[in-house]
C-alpha cells in the first residue's frame, strides 16, 4: 500500500482546491490496512477534524479510483506530534524549526516602543509586535474564510507582489487578527531577514500624536522603511485627520516600493466615516476579502482544535451544542467552551452533563433563535430589501423579489433550523425549488462579497427587537 500512497494522493490533489490540499493533505500519511479499514495519520486535530468531516467522502472516491476498495477510514494524530500541538503553536514552526527564526517574536505591550538617545528620544523598530502563537497551522479554514487564506497564501508566497494592499474586513471576533499576524509570522519563517511590523491603528495614531507633541525622532522612518507593515482595527481611524493623512503617506512610500501592506478592518473603507477618499481609494486597490462566521462543520472543527490546546477533554455532544448554539463570532465560541469548561471542572462532572443546565441554556442563542417565529424572519428580510411579505410569499421572477426570497430560505434552514419541507410549507413552495435556492445562496455567498455583507446584516436584524 504505501507505494500506491502517492496515486491516492495524486487523486485527492485533482478533486479539492490547491489550498485545501496544501492545508490537509501534504502531511497526510498511510498507517496500516487491517479488515478493510484503511488507517491514516495527520499532524494535529485541526486537520483530522476536517479530513473526517468534509473530505471523508474524497478520500474514499480517491482511494476507490486508485483501485482499492475500503469499508471505513480511520484517521489518527501521529503519537510523536499528539501531545505537543499547543506547544507547536507556541514555541515551533512547521518542519520543527525553532520558533528564534521568528524575529522579536514577543508581545508589543512588553516593550516601550520609544527609547532614549541621549538627550534624543526615538521610536524603536526592534519590536515587530507579532504573536508567535497565531500560525497557519492552528487556523481553521472553512467556506467562511478559505478565499481569504487563499489570499494569505499568495501573499506569504510573494509579499509585495501580489494582493497589495490585502485588505481583510469582516465582524469583531471571527480570526481576523490571528489570521493578519499568521501572515507576518509566516512571512518572518520564509524570510528571517524581513522587517515586518504588526500594530493597531490606535497605536499607530498614539505613537503619531506623541511624535508629534514631544518632537520624538523616528516615526516615519519606523513605518516606512519595513517591508510588510500589518495595520489591524484600522476602523478606529475614523476622526483622526491628520493621522489619516500620515498613513495615506506611509501606504504611498510602500507601495511604491513594492512593499507589502495588510489591513485587518471590521468594515470596507468606504463604511468608515470620515475616511479620506484619497485613502479609502488606496486600500481598495486591492482585493477586499471578508470573513464570515463559519459553518457548523468549522466551528466543531475549531472548538476541538481550542480544546486540545487546553488540554481538556471535550465530548461530541458538548461540541455539537455549542456550535448550533454560538453564532455570533469565534470570540463568543470560545467564550462559551471556556464557561462550560470551567463549570465541569468545578463540579467535578463531565461536560455533557452541563448541556441542559438552566444557567448554560440562559447564555446561549438558542432561547433567542426559538422566540423569532417564521413569520417575523420573513418579515425582516422583505422590510430590509424595502418589499413586503407578500412578495416573498408570492411566485414573482422579478430578480431582487426571487433574489431575497432564496435568502428567507437560506437563513429559515440556518437560523431556524427547518427543513427544506418545512420552509416548502411556510413559503407554499416545492420541497426541491427550496433546495435549490439555498444551493444558490451558499455558492453566491462564497465570491458575492455584497450578499455576504447583507447576509451578515440580516442575521444581526432578526435578533434584533
Amino acid at each position: 500500500m504505501p507505494n500506491e500512497w502517492q496515486t491516492v494522493l495524486d487523486e485527492i490533489k485533482n478533486n479539492v482546491s490547491e489550498m485545501a490540499y496544501k492545508a490537509y493533505f501534504v502531511r497526510f500519511f498511510f498507517v496500516s490496512n487491517e479488515d478493510g479499514i484503511l488507517t491514516t495519520s495527520v499532524p494535529n486535530v485541526f486537520i483530522k477534524t476536517q479530513i473526517e468531516g468534509k473530505y471523508h467522502n474524497t478520500v474514499l472516491d480517491a482511494l476507490k479510483n486508485a483501485g482499492m476498495n475500503f469499508t471505513n477510514l480511520k484517521v489518527i494524530i501521529d503519537g510523536n506530534e499528539n501531545k505537543t500541538t499547543a506547544k507547536r503553536a507556541v514555541e515551533i514552526l512547521d518542519n520543527n524549526k525553532p520558533i528564534s527564526t521568528v524575529r522579536n517574536h514577543f508581545s508589543r505591550a512588553d516593550v516601550n516602543p520609544i527609547v532614549n538617545y541621549g538627550d534624543h528620544k526615538r521610536f524603536s523598530i526592534d519590536n515587530n509586535g507579532l504573536n508567535p502563537k497565531y500560525r497557519l497551522s492552528n487556523y481553521v479554514v472553512g467556506s467562511n474564510n478559505d478565499l481569504a487564506v487563499s489570499a494569505a497564501q499568495a501573499v506569504i508566497e510573494n509579499p509585495g507582489l501580489r494582493y497589495n494592499p490585502y485588505f481583510i474586513y469582516g465582524g469583531p471576533g471571527l480570526g481576523k487578527t490571528h489570521l493578519i499576524q499568521a501572515i507576518g509570522n509566516e512571512i518572518l519563517e520564509r524570510n528571517p531577514d524581513m522587517r515586518v511590523l504588526y500594530v493597531t491603528i490606535e497605536q499607530f495614531y498614539h505613537e503619531f500624536v506623541e511624535a508629534m507633541r514631544k518632537k520624538i525622532d523616528g516615526f516615519a522612518e519606523k513605518y516606512r522603511k519595513v517591508d510588510v507593515l500589518i495595520v489591524d482595527d484600522f476602523q478606529f481611524i475614523v476622526n483622526k485627520e491628520k493621522s489619516q493623512e500620515e498613513f495615506f503617506h506611509t501606504f504611498n512610500e510602500l507601495q511604491q516600493h513594492d512593499k507589502q501592506i495588510i489591513i485587518g478592518s471590521d468594515r470596507l473603507p468606504a463604511q468608515i466615516a470620515t475616511i479620506d477618499e484619497r485613502l479609502a481609494s488606496r486600500l481598495m486597490m486591492g482585493v477586499p476579502i471578508d470573513i464570515q462566521m463559519p459553518d457548523f462543520e468549522t466551528r466543531c472543527a475549531i472548538l476541538k482544535s481550542k480544546a486540545e490546546l487546553l488540554g481538556a477533554e471535550i465530548d461530541d455532544k458538548t461540541v455539537e451544542f455549542i456550535a448550533e448554539n454560538i453564532r455570533s463570532n469565534i470570540r463568543d465560541l470560545e467564550g462559551k467552551l471556556n464557561q462550560i469548561l470551567a463549570l465541569a471542572e468545578l463540579r467535578g462532572v463531565p461536560t455533557y452533563e452541563l448541556i441542559d443546565d438552566s444557567y448554560i441554556a440562559q447564555t446561549s442563542t438558542q432561547a433567542k433563535r426559538k422566540t423569532i417565529s417564521t413569520k417575523q424572519l420573513i418579515d425582516k428580510v422583505a422590510k430590509y430589501y424595502d418589499l413586503n411579505a407578500k412578495d416573498l410569499l408570492g411566485k414573482s421572477r422579478v430578480k431582487n423579489i426571487k433574489t431575497a426570497r432564496q435568502i428567507g430560505m437560506y437563513l429559515m434552514k440556518e437560523e431556524l433550523g427547518l427543513s427544506t419541507v418545512e420552509i416548502g410549507r411556510e413559503l407554499s413552495k416545492d420541497h426541491t425549488t427550496i433546495m435549490h435556492g439555498i444551493k444558490v445562496i451558499k455558492e453566491n455567498l462564497k465570491t458575492d462579497f455584497n450578499l455576504r455583507e447583507q447576509i451578515t446584516d440580516l442575521r444581526q436584524k432578526i435578533y434584533t427587537s
